[in-house]
């Protein structure tokens, strides 16, 4: 990434990798020599030795010389993982670069900021959404992004190993995922970073009136420092601490507090017997709404293949759950005997899960770890509790996502009710400050 004090930065997104790449050109490329690219379709590879051709012919970078022109690429895979996963055709603005990585062919589109957050806007939630939550939402996005590039360029070349975020010995396995993984470009175009889907997903021109009018604008920490801005799609009613789903690290400003005008009034989850009776009840808050116009607006389609947000059950025969546990982790427990919550965070959500088999027993962590080991894609969230019974075992759970930072929904009940974006950022995120970089 670059970026000066006059400008928004440049941004590399990776978008699709595959071994083999179609794509479009529709309008006026130049290669990078300069040369004029014919329009239409064509397919990137890699060859033996390594390096990418284009149609055969050795090539890996492509240049819009008119404004409005764009690429086309198919098959980009969305939701990777996940319960709505599938694949579509997708067209993207700016530039147009391969790179190859362990063997595979990778899709980089460069972009200016500003532009790819008029996309994120409307590929995390539908364009539709309040103006407040819009300019909130595009404050947190460009907060958030601009602190992973600083937290990387930090860490390249510190001698800190960036995929170091696991602990794993014979009886637990603590794991987490971040942008760190990348290191060809700054960020991936799935919801392990942001959801962007370039130009296809600009449908509404109050997002980038959104975008326009908070230009520059991010969320700083009481040092004035970038703040890593985290969202989701539903909290649960009470908020998720950063140091509970990534690196043991705290910030003042993504602390517990619960989604409601009342912050403060909210039970200690991490207690095992407080957390029970609240995952099972069903407390207000903003984001405990069943109001169809609210979700509509903050969640596209394939989000609302999900009914169940505030509060969800998920049932599994003991055999099923056997079965899927060892394929998910690659770890043979045996018949599963136990899911035993061993620690929760501010929310509720599980943190280690004892996994108690009739051949091996594991501590399972941190949440998107339990997630991912107790769903075909990944359990909504980790805040859940335990029934079983002679034939399986019922999990009652409580939001999605990992419900650090701004709850989507709760903040698109707050827009509806009439808060300003100030306000919803204030909510979300204690102890920070409004500042304007560029």
């Amino acid at each position: 990434m670059c970026t000066d004090n006059k400008k928004a930065a440049t941004l590399r997104v990776g978008i699709l990798a595959a071994p083999e790449i179609n794509f479009s050109l529709h309008g006026s490329y130049v290669d990078a020599h300069g040369n004029a690219v014919a329009p239409g379709r064509h397919t990137a590879t890699v060859a033996a030795d390594g390096s990418i051709t284009v149609d055969g012919a050795p090539a890996s970078k492509y240049r819009a010389t008119v404004p409005g022109d764009f690429i086309e690429l198919e098959d980009v895979v969305i939701g990777v993982d996940f319960h709505w996963q599938r694949r579509e055709n997708q067209r993207f603005s700016g530039n147009l670069e391969f790179v190859v990585e362990k063997g595979t062919l990778t899709a980089v589109n460069v972009v200016d900021v500003e532009e790819y957050l008029k996309s994120v806007i409307s590929s995390e939630m539908s364009a539709s959404a309040s103006p407040a939550l819009l300019r909130a939402h595009a404050v947190i996005s460009r907060s958030w992004l601009l602190a992973q590039i600083e937290k990387h360029h930090k860490l390249t070349g510190s001698g800190v190993d960036q995929k170091t975020m696991m602990v794993i010995t014979d009886s637990e396995i603590n794991r987490w995922q971040d942008r760190e993984d990348h290191v060809l470009f700054d960020v991936c175009a799935d919801d392990h970073c942001q959801r962007y889907q370039g130009i296809t997903r600009q449908t509404n021109p109050d997002v980038a009136a959104a975008v326009d009018d908070t230009r520059g604008m991010v969320l700083t920490d009481s040092a004035g420092n970038l703040a890593d801005a985290r969202f989701s799609k539903c909290c649960g009613g009470v908020f998720e601490e950063f140091e509970n789903c990534w690196e043991p690290e705290h910030h003042d400003y993504l602390e517990a507090a619960r989604d409601s005008a009342d912050s403060t009034d909210f039970p200690d989850l991490t207690i095992e017997e407080n957390a029970r009776k609240w995952i099972l009840g069903s407390p207000e808050a903003f984001c405990n709404t069943t109001d169809a116009t609210i979700l509509g607006q903050v969640l596209n389609n394939y989000d609302l293949e999900t009914p169940d947000f505030y509060r969800w059950t998920v049932r599994y025969s003991r055999e099923v759950l056997s079965e899927l546990i060892a394929r998910r982790t690659g770890i043979d427990f045996g018949t599963i005997e136990a899911l035993e919550p061993l620690e929760r965070g501010t929310s509720g959500r599980i943190t280690r899960l004892r996994v108690v088999g009739s051949r091996r027993t594991m501590v399972l962590g941190k949440e998107l770890e339990i997630r991912h080991a107790l769903s075909e894609s990944h359990l909504y969230s980790s805040a859940f509790v335990v029934e079983s019974d002679a034939d399986g075992f019922t999990l009652r759970g409580a939001g999605w996502g990992h419900g650090v930072g701004l709850c989507q929904i709760g903040a698109a009940v707050m827009g509806a009710r009439g808060y300003d974006y100030r306000a919803i950022l204030a909510h979300y995120f204690h102890n920070t400050t409004l500042a304007t970089i560029y």
